[in-house]
């Protein structure tokens, strides 16, 4: 059924001007609203009392994003703020997860409603549309939310306190207890001109994450211990980052946090369960190097490989040279790609890009580069830190710190093979 008939459906229902009505629905579609949900909106927007009676769930594990709408009571496990930008507009939602006893379900309220964490409620009318492969409750202006006197009991902490390892992309409204190890002032371009940005590094006792203050506060100061509440767990080049918006609240803590001084080690097969994963150390075996290491070219204008002269966004360009290594480190459990920089890779080769590019004049050919940085670290055990992404290509980490492993690599090469063979 095309847009075109639904529209026709809706005004023939409803009795109003087709046109406007599918400008409506071609609206909500774009922002990702299924279009059976964006129906139901508009024949309430436009008064339709035909439509039926919203059916009342009993369990959260009930709900289904083909449901529509929904009734539900529910205890409230998380309750976060943020701005976004919709329909041209500024909107401010709150987000978060509700439970009861048999699951839990993440939230988008378009109002403040007035609950807070803790509270129990029932909310009425509540559309239920998929977000990141699972259901999710909208509630919105034809939606109603009770506080009830009587709490729900459920099997699931209440509140946003979380260590850093225990949290996820799209978390919000957690709460957190850090200290900053690195920060940066900048400024940035955005959608209302120039702002200034605080951004860096902070640590826990269970680990490290980046972060990005938008307000640039003047808490957010190297060596700083803080309480931050209702920060935005966001993806950022592939890794969890820490967002903290104007709704944030920074508190000065009177108590040291000690940050683990080791990284966190996993296997490959564990980091990639994670979907991505800062500051962490694999040791594995190298072996591979893949196309595009060596002696490369990168275009001037967006910094991305240069190949036969000639880039994919602007063309035929004039390249500058770089050196880079993607290797494939496997541990047994699995396998990612290594990718090492200029100065990694310089130290390996013995040389920088001066030495790899007369090297390559001597012999006619670029890839002698990467066959001599082959001849070093194919078959040897290194140790691997750096943060870890995953995409439809595989797990890739970007390293910061390459060394050569300790200990007894044939030894170790058999577990590997024996690991690989059971």
């Amino acid at each position: 059924m095309q847009l075109d008939d639904h529209a026709e459906e809706l005004a023939s229902d409803l009795g109003v001007d087709k046109q406007e009505v599918k400008a409506d629905l071609e609206n909500l579609i774009e922002y990702s609203v299924p279009v059976d949900e964006a129906k139901q909106s508009l024949r309430r927007k436009y008064g339709d009392t035909q439509s039926g009676e919203t059916p009342t769930v009993s369990s959260i594990d009930e709900i289904d994003p083909d449901d529509g709408t929904v009734n539900l009571t529910a205890r409230v496990l998380t309750v976060g703020t943020r701005e976004i930008h919709y329909d041209g507009e500024t909107q401010v939602i709150r987000e978060g997860t509700i439970a009861d006893e048999s699951g839990k379900i993440g939230y988008t309220a378009w109002d403040d409603f007035g609950f807070e964490a803790g509270d129990t409620v029932t909310v009425g009318n509540g559309s239920v549309r998929e977000f990141r492969d699972k259901p999710e409750i909208n509630i919105g202006d034809s939606s109603t939310v009770t506080i009830k006197d009587e709490s729900l009991e459920v099997p699931y902490r209440v509140g946003g306190d979380r260590s850093l390892t225990e949290l996820s992309v799209g978390d919000s409204g957690r709460v957190i207890e850090v200290v900053v190890e690195e920060v940066e002032t900048r400024t940035i371009s955005g959608r209302d001109g120039e702002t200034t940005i605080k951004s860096g590094v902070i640590a826990d006792e269970t680990g490290r994450l980046p972060f990005t203050d938008w307000a640039a506060r003047p808490e957010m100061t190297t060596g700083a211990t803080l309480r931050l509440e209702d920060v935005y767990v966001r993806e950022f080049r592939g890794v969890p980052e820490i967002s903290l918006s104007k709704f944030t609240t920074v508190t000065e803590l009177n108590k040291p946090i000690e940050p683990q001084s080791d990284r966190t080690r996993l296997t490959i097969q564990e980091a990639v369960k994670t979907g991505g994963v800062y500051d962490i150390e694999i040791v594995g075996n190298i072996v591979d190097i893949q196309d595009g290491s060596g002696l490369i070219e990168r275009c001037p204008e967006c910094n991305r490989i240069v190949q036969n002269g000639r880039c994919r966004t602007h063309g035929d360009v004039d390249g500058v040279d770089d050196l880079r290594v993607k290797a494939v480190i496997d541990d047994g459990t699995g396998a990612a790609t290594v990718v090492l920089d200029k100065e990694q890779t310089a130290e390996i080769y013995g040389g920088g890009i001066d030495a790899a590019r007369q090297a390559a004049r001597d012999a006619m050919d670029q890839s002698v580069v990467r066959e001599k940085i082959g001849e070093e670290i194919i078959g040897r055990e290194y140790r691997v830190s750096g943060h870890l992404s995953v995409d439809e290509y595989g797990a890739r980490i970007e390293a910061t710190e390459f060394v050569e492993a300790d200990g007894n690599v044939a030894q170790q090469a058999e577990e590997l093979l024996t690991g690989v063979e059971s």
